[in-house]
Order: C-alpha cells, then structure tokens, then sequence
C-alpha cells in the first residue's frame, strides 16, 4: 500500500532551490537559493517578481548579474557579492524595499542604470576602486545615510538623486565630473568635500540640497553647469582658485546666497603687499573698479550676492578674476626671483676668503633678463 505524503506551501518554500542557470526555471514561490559552483551569469529576469526570496548565497565564480535578475524581490534583506562578480545589470536590484545590506568587492567594474533604484530600505554602501564609473545606481534610496566613495572613482552620474537621508559626501581625488543631476533631492545633505582634482559640476548636481548652506570649490574646477547649486540655504561660496567657467542661472535658485570668496587669493596678494611690493594695490584696483568685485587691503576678495542676479554677469566678473590671478601670480614670480638673485648674492659673498676687503656690489648677481622674461611669460 502506497502512502501519499503532502506537504503545505511553507514546508515546500522552506526548501533550499538550488539555481545551476542557463535560464532555468525558478519557482515562483522560493524562499531560499544556493547557487552551484557553475553559475557564471545569473540570467535577466531570473527572480523577477520572486516577493518571497529571502536568502540568496552566491557562488565564488559568479562573473554577472544580468538585467532585472533579482528586481522586485521584495523580501531579500541583503545580498553579498563574491570578489568575482565584474558586472550588475540594469536595474538588476530595482525596487527590493527591504534590502538593507548591500556588500560590494574588489572586482567589480560595472555597476548598469537603476541597479538598486528604490531599495528604500539601503542604509550604507561602500563603492570599491575597481569601480569607475557611477551613473543611475542609488536613486530613491531614501534611508541611505553612509557612501564610502573609494580612490579610482572618476565620474559620478545621475546616482544618488533624492537619497534623502544622506547627511555628508566626500569624493576621492581621481574625480573628475560630477554629473548631471548627481545629488539632486539630497535635502539632509549638509557637507561636501569636493577633491582637488575635479573639473567639472554638471547642471543641476546638487540642485535642492535644502540643508547645504557652504561650499568649497577646489581650484581645479573649470566649469559649473546650470542651476547647478539651486540650494535655497546656501549661504556662502568659496573659490580656492580663481572663477570657474559659470552659467547665469548656476546660483539663481539660491535666495540665501550672500556672496562668492576667494580667501586664498585674498591671502596671497596680502602676502604680496606686506613684502614691500605695494603697487600691486594699484593694478588690482583697476580690475574692481566697476563694483561688482570688492576688495579692501586686508580684507577676502569677493563677489556681492548683487551681482550675480545680473544677467551676463559672469563673463565678465570671470574675465576681471583671471586678471587678478594673473596679477598677483606675476608679482609672487617677481618676488621669487628676487629673493633668488639675493640667495646668489649671498653665496659668492661666503665664497671669499677676505671679507674685510670685499666689494659687496661686486659679488651681486642679476637673473638675466631673459630667464625673467620666460618666466613672466610661462605666468
């Protein structure tokens, strides 16, 4: 006599599914996955709408995650990713609301559009080296409060848009462009560390960040996009450099905004004048003398909120900045050159043996006029 055994759906789910690809089918219903050794790619689309998967154990050997493969798992809690895995599809964790731990290795080189899109339950992620590029990755995470950019990173895309709990960010120094939309909707966002290094900020970058209210620019930077800084808290700008290439309406959304300042540059040409050189007051007073620079002796360089709300103001307060830089890099050339020619001076005079005879005068040494003007020229 044959017994039938039957087993409920919770018995059934309990089971561990073993996953070998190659587009196999997956149970609707699963609960558990182990991967074999074998797997290379997790198929697209291969747990799709699996709202019951809650443990996923991936193989050493595993190189891709393809599009979609785990989108809508609504119960997965977290996911580590073996060192081998090189590839994530699009949006290959899209909407898995309740993943909350996310672990990326070395070896990754790819991470594709909307890949952990509204995983609004993410806290924290760790970007690793391998990894270059950021584009569309981490939109709508609304609880992610901790990003650990890492060296080797180089653009930041479209990625962390309204991630709205994310409180500070730092990027590394092999940034160069952060992109387009990059941090918009960040409105806890409250510090930025932007690296030495970058060059770019494109349009709208940290559009509605309410809770920035300063901003450093590293010198490095050449151009900022439009409405890039809509932030209506910001309160100050700081140039370490001279004026990046800037769009009319790049602070226009900034009702707070006070001013733009340059205290490196402020500090250099204070430099200047305490040398002994105080002509150069002079030359910079011919570069602010329409008011819409301001500048007193001992006093930061800036830019009045006033006159940003110009229209085609920027053109021409970048062009007055660049002959201020220039100015003051002139006169710390003149001064070098200088303190150079009495470095000699002072060399040949302790190369005599008898100092009560010596003609000081004699022993002075001159940069020849060409050396000084090659390198005025190279300024």
């Amino acid at each position: 006599m044959k017994t039938s055994i039957k087993m409920s759906i919770q018995q059934m789910q309990s089971l561990t599914f073993e996953y070998r690809g190659n587009r196999q089918r997956v149970p609707k219903h699963v609960v558990s996955v182990r991967f074999h050794p074998s797997v290379v790619k997790v198929d697209d689309r291969a747990f799709y709408s699996c709202s019951d998967l809650r443990e996923v154990v991936l193989n050493d050997g595993l190189a891709e995650i393809g599009n979609h493969a785990f989108k809508k798992c609504t119960s997965l809690e977290s996911i580590i990713l073996p060192s081998t895995v090189t590839f994530i599809g699009e949006e290959a964790f899209c909407d898995c609301n309740r993943l909350r731990k996310v672990v990326l290795n070395d070896g990754l080189k790819m991470i594709d559009n909307r890949a952990f899109q509204d995983c609004s339950s993410l806290e924290r992620i760790n970007i690793p080296p391998t990894l270059r590029k950021l584009r569309h990755v981490f939109s709508n995470c609304h609880k992610l409060k901790e990003v650990v950019l890492n060296e080797g990173l180089v653009r930041i895309g479209r990625t962390f848009q309204r991630c709205e709990a994310l409180e500070s960010i730092k990027l590394p120094s092999t940034v160069v462009e952060v992109g387009y939309m990059s941090f918009w909707g960040c409105n806890s966002l409250k510090e930025v560390v932007l690296n030495d290094g970058l060059e770019k900020i494109c349009g709208r970058a940290f559009c509605r960040c309410s809770s920035l209210q300063y901003i450093n620019i590293p010198s490095s930077v050449i151009e900022i996009g439009d409405a890039a800084f809509g932030c209506m808290n910001l309160r100050e700008v700081v140039c370490i450099g001279g004026l990046p290439k800037i769009e009319q309406d790049t602070f226009a959304k900034c009702p707070s905004l006070e001013r733009i300042t340059f205290p490196n540059l402020s500090f250099r040409l204070d430099t200047i004048i305490r040398s002994g050189q105080v002509d150069i007051q002079n030359k910079i007073q011919q570069y602010i003398n329409r008011g819409d620079i301001e500048w007193e002796r001992g006093g930061t360089i800036c830019i009045p909120v006033e006159v940003t709300r110009r229209r085609d103001s920027w053109k021409g307060l970048k062009q007055r900045v660049d002959q201020i830089v220039n100015c003051i890099k002139y006169y710390e050339m003149k001064e070098a050159t200088t303190l150079f020619e009495l470095a000699l001076w002072k060399a040949k005079i302790d190369q005599v043996d008898d100092t009560t005879s010596l003609d000081r005068d004699a022993c002075r040494v001159d940069v020849p006029g060409p050396v000084k003007d090659a390198i005025m020229q190279y300024l």
